[in-house]
């Protein structure tokens, strides 16, 4: 073989090719879903709900609710839509006694909440390589679901991924960085690869050189998440903390950022006395109460 034969071969099968804007938006139509939330106000406040083959980001300071809306998301999935839910859980949050309370706020009927209950699947880990592996073993069972053509998970959320990557990070640990663009690339392979939508929890910090509160895990995270969303604690005129919460679009492919909802993470009927409010008077909506 020439040459030349050997160039168009190294070509044919290493070389990018172009495609035309086109064809990718046919390829996305084809593949990717949007899954509601089950809370109406975080739905739109996310142009109708989680966009599968993208990581979504909560972020929010200690009971500001992102447990909370993991927990909904998971249960409106198994429950609603009917699919399987990946559950990791880093910061021993997770209960199944506020998943059922959830549950019980849809539906009366025992064996549906059991059946919801079945289709989540929760992995405790508590440090990163620990989630390595959870998500090495997912990926392989995703895999083998796939072939014996039974229906794979849609949802996979880790509540939280600065738990475990937080403490990487520093003088201490030099590896820390890698480890944590590392994590972010199989996050987004499993998103891609498989059709899911990925959620993931982060928590605050505050800024050193002007105070105000900002995610934490740095600049090199903040490229991860497609979409982040903040949420904040409600209080009443008193100062008491309400089951309301603002949620605010920090960054967005689709919508524009600034954008607030708020939410009640109360019961299984989500939203219900809180308004929803676009910011900039685009759009109100009074639910017959306030907060």
């Amino acid at each position: 073989m020439g040459l030349v034969a050997v160039r168009r071969v190294l070509l044919a099968q290493f070389a990018s090719f172009p495609v035309n804007g086109a064809d990718l938006y046919d390829e996305l139509k084809s593949t990717v879903a949007i899954l509601s939330t089950g809370i109406p106000s975080l739905d739109q406040l996310l142009d109708s709900g989680l966009y599968t083959g993208e990581l979504t980001e909560l972020v929010g300071a200690p009971a500001s609710g992102k447990t909370q809306v993991c927990l909904s998301i998971a249960a409106h999935t198994a429950h609603s839509l009917h699919h399987e839910v990946l559950y990791i859980d880093s910061t021993s949050g997770f209960t199944a006694t506020r998943l059922l309370q959830l549950l019980q706020g849809w539906t009366e009927d025992e064996e549906e909440q059991a059946e919801a209950l079945r289709r989540i699947h929760v992995v405790r880990v508590f440090d990163a390589y620990k989630m390595l592996d959870a998500l090495a073993e997912f990926r392989s069972n995703v895999a083998h679901q796939i072939m014996s053509a039974s229906r794979p998970a849609k949802v996979l959320l880790v509540d939280s991924i600065s738990a475990v990557i937080y403490p990487l990070l520093g003088s201490q640990q030099p590896e820390g960085l890698a480890l944590m663009m590392h994590l972010a690339l199989e996050l987004k392979m499993l998103a891609k690869d498989f059709g899911m939508a990925v959620v993931l929890t982060n928590h605050v910090t505050r800024d050193a050189s002007n105070g105000l509160l900002k995610p934490a895990l740095g600049r090199s995270w903040s490229f991860v998440p497609s979409t982040r969303v903040l949420l904040e604690v409600r209080k009443d005129p008193t100062g008491k903390p309400t089951t309301c919460r603002t949620a605010s679009l920090m960054k967005s492919p689709r919508q524009p950022v600034g954008i607030r909802v708020e939410l009640n993470l109360g019961d299984g009927e989500q939203d219900r006395g809180c308004r929803t409010t676009f910011q900039g008077g685009t759009m109100m909506e009074d639910a017959g109460g306030r907060c």
